[in-house]
């Protein structure tokens, strides 16, 4: 289909657009990041009467466990990052702290290991990815704040108690975080990261009840390197893997999966398919459609995926949204566990497996690397194991597309099946183990007004569930509900020049629901994370000129391990209210709400004005 005139005419305002969602990589080599909008509106020197700004992620906060002693605080790193893009990891020695030892003696055991990253930086910067690993194995994926004149400050924590492993041996810090500044992007981050202990009084619980994994093995990329640990996946057909031996006496294995996505796949969720930007005649267009799937693969078979959460980075959309509430999952991007104790059966020979990952319609890029948590007989030199069931079924894709010229409407769906059971036979006996993965998608992509509105509605289910048996009792039974709805609109008017005016909507968030229970007991979570944002700009050769931010967020936690509340709302740089509770009391929840729910029928509305 060949464009209209009118719609050839428009061609260059949708151009803009996508350009704003999906802006070309920066150049002087910075090829694979992303080039973002600066939201600093003007080079006026900081007013010293004014103080740093401290940007934030809602979260639960992590607290220590009740009668546990701490902290015990070791700063493992302190490093500048200023020209930092394309060069080496900023890197330190890591020995195990003294405390920690000193708790091993006593019999003491590690109740919280708490990550945190604090940092600050001044001027004018784009949103940066950063990864810190240790040994290899990486600890925290993160975004950095987008800086103002005055300066801001922001810190990250993040429970890495499943690390005791990791943290028990000394080994190396890394920390990338690629930087490029100029005499327009001034901005230079500050930034330590420090280690918190906590330990039990009591003595530790039996082995059989062992919580973290006795190994961590990485899946990831070695130094020295001038970049970070992560794997690079570029496109498509793009598998990066890592062979390994799995230890003879391994009783379960679990891969915590780190995904983030950049560049042209930034917004992967807004990519119009190939044959629209063909028909168009669109250049510098990212397509490739709306679905993304991570495959995980052992020796080239399928045993798990990820359909990531959708992570807008402190500068995406429109910066002046995320100042200073950050988009959900930006300072602390979630991971993704997938169990593959099922298949220890093909593993457990003494050889090495080809541990690989692909992203299903890839662009460049995105940075996956992982984490192989195992749980070792310390009774026995060989455990056994074998493969029972396994079902990969092939993806289940659909794209009904409709367009003329710059107008259209697209919608993607998507599903996947995974299922696998095995045994393996230790000092704990014959245990047999099923985990599976569903998952279904739904993306509905609308451009309006010759291409200049665009409006998606997506929505994610991820499902998995594991149960483990032995002869006499279930020893467990879970699941892990994840629902990942998204709405979306940007809409550019009033273009002069290189200046032009735009508007957006994002509603977007996590609700997510665990349970558990076996012979250890019985846990359950229940979690709805909402954040509303709209905001107006307007832009000149890439620079944000004025503009106006208002986000609002709630955030609902109740398990039986505790219960959290807060609704917060802000506008540009100022929090209008902040309330927040702990306790489990129904009242405390009343009347806080962003009403996603109603996306479903406002995507309707906007469809049918088509």
């Amino acid at each position: 289909m060949a464009p209209s005139a009118a719609a050839a005419a428009a061609s260059s305002i949708l151009l803009l657009l996508l350009a704003l969602l999906h802006p070309a990589a920066a150049a002087a080599g910075a090829a694979r990041h992303r080039h973002r909008l600066g939201a600093s509106l003007r080079a006026a020197p900081p007013d010293a009467s004014q103080p740093p700004t401290t940007f934030f992620e809602v979260d639960r906060p992590i607290r220590p466990p009740r009668g546990s002693a701490g902290p015990c605080s070791t700063l493992l790193l302190s490093g500048t990052f200023g020209a930092t893009y394309g060069r080496p990891p900023a890197t330190a020695a890591y020995a195990p702290p003294a405390c920690l030892a000193d708790a091993r003696a006593r019999g003491a055991g590690l109740a919280l290991a708490v990550l945190e990253w604090s940092a600050d930086c001044r001027g004018r910067q784009f949103d940066r990815i950063f990864g810190v690993w240790l040994s290899g194995a990486e600890l925290l994926r993160s975004c950095t704040a987008e800086p103002r004149p005055n300066g801001i400050l922001w810190s990250v924590s993040r429970d890495v108690t499943r690390y005791a492993a990791l943290l028990a041996e000394p080994g190396e810090v890394a920390v990338y975080l690629g930087n490029l500044v100029d005499k327009t992007y001034t901005g230079v981050y500050h930034a330590n990261l420090t280690l918190h202990l906590y330990f039990h009084a009591a003595s530790p619980p039996p082995p059989q009840q062992q919580q973290q994994a006795d190994l961590i093995l990485p899946i990831s990329r070695s130094l020295p390197l001038n970049d970070g640990q992560w794997f690079a996946i570029q496109n498509s057909t793009d598998v990066q893997s890592k062979k390994l031996a799995i230890p003879s006496n391994t009783y379960r294995a679990v891969l915590e999966v780190f995904v983030s996505f950049h560049s042209d796949d930034e917004f992967w969720y807004t990519n119009p398919p190939n044959d629209y930007i063909q028909a168009n005649n669109l250049s510098n267009v990212p397509g490739n459609g709306a679905f993304r799937e991570v495959v995980a693969r052992v020796d080239g078979e399928v045993f798990g995926a990820v359909w990531p959460f959708t992570v807008i980075y402190t500068g995406g959309v429109n910066p002046l949204l995320w100042r200073p509430i950050t988009g959900i999952g930006s300072f602390t991007l979630p991971t993704y566990d997938i169990d593959i104790t099922p298949f220890l059966g093909k593993l457990l020979d003494g050889k090495e497996h080809d541990f690989g990952f692909g992203v299903t319609d890839a662009l460049d890029v995105w940075y996956i690397d992982a984490n192989l948590h195992l749980w070792l007989d310390h009774e026995s030199e060989k455990t056994t194991g074998s493969l029972l069931s396994y079902d990969a079924s092939v993806l289940d894709f659909n794209v009904n597309s409709e367009f003329s010229g710059l107008d259209g409407q697209f919608v993607t769906s998507a599903s996947r099946h995974i299922s696998a059971t095995g045994w393996v036979k230790s000092s704990y006996g014959e245990v047999t183990t099923s985990f599976y993965q569903r998952f279904s998608y739904e993306n509905s992509n609308v451009f309006r007004e010759n291409g200049t509105v665009q409006i998606v509605n997506q929505t994610i289910d991820a499902k998995s569930g594991i149960f483990v048996k032995d002869a006499s009792s279930v020893l467990l039974s879970g699941e892990f509900h994840e629902v990942f709805p998204l709405y979306l609109y940007t809409g550019t008017s009033d273009k002069v020049g290189d200046e032009y005016s735009l508007d957006s909507l994002v509603k977007f968030g996590i609700n997510e629901k665990k349970t558990s229970g076996g012979k250890l007991g019985f846990s359950f979570s229940s979690l709805q994370n909402a954040q509303s944002a709209r905001g107006t700009m307007r832009v000149k050769k890439n620079l944000v000129v004025r503009g106006l931010g208002k986000t609002h967020q709630v955030y609902k936690y109740v398990g039986t391990d505790g219960c959290y509340f807060r609704d917060v709302s802000s506008r540009n740089y100022t929090v209008l209210f902040d309330r927040s509770d702990d306790s489990c009391s129904k009242g405390a929840y009343s009347g806080a709400s962003t009403k996603l729910n109603n996306q479903s029928a406002r995507r309707k509305l906007l469809v049918n004005k088509l």
